[in-house]
């Protein structure tokens, strides 16, 4: 009885021990094939760039795939890249002279205005115009609000007639910039350019920029962004300009009204036995 307990345990214990010698060779041998296959996918990983980059773009795909929805209020780390603002004092001692007294005159803040006195020297000196009138007709037209709009449609910071200019905001990416400041701007002073280089004249210009070319009267418009080009002159040069003043809305010429024409009176010789002509209803005509 005792010989055959031995012989069994003896039995179990050569099982257990093969069986323990048989998993420490696979697992050995299967960590030795995976180890290899790595050292391998990390060559071909270096002498095939493009599958790295294509492997790390699956890699980030996936892990994005997996990230939570974000919270309609979360912020956007990149919302910097969409920010018109810059700093005041990294602007040259003029350009931020400008700005200051920009922002205090028209209650803006004065990093908005930064980059926009800063994209007004940097076209005035590509186009040869003075960049203080290019604020001065923002000044006047909009009081530097970019989502001004006016009854005739003019739109922007330089109130440009959108549905008129619309092509030159195609290389922008459509009308919808017009309400972008810096392309307002620059689509702004592309008009001004064709009005001044159509009238002969930096005035003649102004009158066909608010559109009133043919009127015998601009408003007064010419003459406030020239007034309003001087004080602006004066603070770039360091000195100080005349008090401020409330700048008064600018008043695009008006489309005329269409004149109501009353019926004539019925002739009481030609009005019929049974009672006099029902009234007729007023028409319309257009003006000649």
């Amino acid at each position: 009885m005792n010989k055959a307990f031995d012989a069994t345990a003896r039995g179990l214990r050569t099982f257990v021990s093969d069986a323990a010698d048989g998993f420490f060779e696979i697992t050995h041998n299967g960590f030795a094939l995976l180890g290899l296959a790595i050292v391998f996918a990390a060559l071909a990983l270096v002498a095939r760039p493009d599958l790295r980059h294509q492997g790390e773009e699956q890699l980030m795909g996936w892990l994005q795939s997996r990230k939570p929805a974000p919270e309609a209020t979360d912020l956007e780390p990149t919302a910097i890249e969409r920010t018109t603002a810059a700093s005041p004092g990294d602007l040259p001692k003029q350009q931020a002279a400008v700005a200051y007294w920009l922002s205090k005159k028209y209650r803006v803040a004065a990093e908005p205005l930064s980059v926009l006195v800063a994209e007004a020297y940097n076209i005035g000196k590509h186009t040869k115009l003075d960049p203080t009138l290019i604020l001065a007709i923002m000044a006047v037209e909009s009081s530097f609000n970019p989502f001004a709009q006016s009854q005739v449609g003019a739109q922007g910071l330089m109130q440009v007639m959108t549905r008129v200019h619309g092509d030159k905001y195609e290389p922008a990416g459509g009308t919808l910039t017009a309400f972008d400041p810096v392309t307002n701007m620059r689509v702004g002073v592309k008009v001004l350019q064709e009005c001044i280089a159509r009238a002969g004249s930096l005035e003649g210009g102004l009158r066909y920029y608010v559109g009133a070319a043919n009127l015998e009267d601009d408003g007064g418009y010419a003459g406030k962004v020239m007034a309003e080009r001087e004080r602006l002159l004066q603070v770039a040069s360091g000195r100080a300009p005349s008090p401020f003043a409330p700048t008064p809305p600018v008043l695009r010429p008006q489309p005329l009204p269409l004149p109501v024409v009353a019926p004539a009176k019925p002739d009481e010789a030609t009005e019929p036995a049974n009672g006099p002509t029902p009234p007729k209803v007023a028409l319309l005509s257009a003006v000649s």
